[in-house]
């Protein structure tokens, strides 16, 4: 096989680069936005960083009660510190085929949204000095970190699963997972997939992204569906007929999500394209806080 010229390397590169800076610009951009809202939060835990003065209250041992600040006072207090053990956070975004679709209700595809609140989030949680890694690659941090974790993405999307599940990958005990697609596969294939990381065990959480055409199935009259992966296209000859029953069988498989999740002790929410990224990355970024 020969090698690859100079020229298809730097036009690969130049392909590369044309596509990610927009993407990293706009997930910082949201970041930033998002941090100012939990800018300056803190974890008690295991450090050696001072944190604050409380007070003693019952069940805390007495030894660490901090006899020169409660001196100062007619109350006992505890000196608290800050949680300085970095986490293992990997993050999964769904890349199959159906994520590739736009209703002309949203401004973006579901799979870029969904590459969008990947990144943001790395980028909060990279700021915070955690350890984040794409499911199945090494942990990342730091700037150069994020620009790395950046470039796998990219690489990723033209091998998509097209089961529209995270692959079987070595996962960390305790470690936290995040995944994000659209979760329309059938739910005995999800709950199988959510079972294997609840097992490990691992703190998964699960954000479903949809169109808000997919919410509210807006057309009208003749419409002929074509299938994204594989299925057969549908003439129906009036919509009108079966949004109800649609909207039924949408609302038993978010249904069936909920009942897995709360199943695995894992957390599930759902996001369309038309709402603003923030409230999805402050909801993520917040639940693994609270973990």
């Amino acid at each position: 096989m020969a090698e690859p010229s100079a020229t298809t390397g730097a036009r690969r590169a130049e392909a590369l680069g044309s596509r990610l800076p927009p993407l990293l610009v706009a997930a910082e951009r949201v970041a930033a936005t998002v941090a100012q809202g939990v800018h300056g939060r803190r974890r008690t835990g295991q450090g050696e960083s001072f944190w604050q003065f409380r007070p003693f209250t019952a069940g805390d041992p007495v030894t660490r009660i901090d006899w020169r600040q409660s001196a100062k006072s007619d109350r006992a207090f505890v000196r608290e510190t800050e949680w300085e053990a970095a986490q293992t956070i990997l993050l999964w975004r769904d890349a199959s085929p159906s994520m590739r679709w736009r209703s002309r209700l949203a401004a973006s595809e579901k799979q870029e949204r969904a590459g969008l609140l990947l990144l943001a989030l790395a980028a909060l949680l990279l700021r915070g000095g955690e350890r984040v890694a794409l499911l199945g690659e090494r942990p990342v941090s730091g700037r150069a970190g994020l620009d790395r974790l950046a470039e796998t993405l990219d690489r990723s999307t033209g091998d998509a699963d097209e089961s529209g599940l995270p692959p079987e990958a070595f996962v960390p005990r305790h470690a936290q997972v995040v995944l994000i697609g659209d979760f329309l596969a059938p739910l005995e294939q999800i709950q199988a997939n959510v079972a294997r990381f609840a097992a490990i065990p691992s703190s998964v959480h699960m954000l479903q992204i949809l169109d808000p055409a997919e919410a509210t199935l807006p057309y009208k009259g003749r419409v002929r569906f074509q299938g994204l992966e594989r299925e057969e296209e549908t003439l129906i000859p009036r919509v009108e007929a079966v949004r109800e029953a649609y909207a039924k069988a949408l609302k038993a498989h978010q249904a069936g999500l909920a009942t897995i999740a709360a199943g695995a002790g894992c957390r599930l929410a759902v996001h369309y394209t038309d709402q603003p990224a923030e409230a999805a990355l402050l909801g993520l970024y917040t639940a693994l806080e609270a973990h």
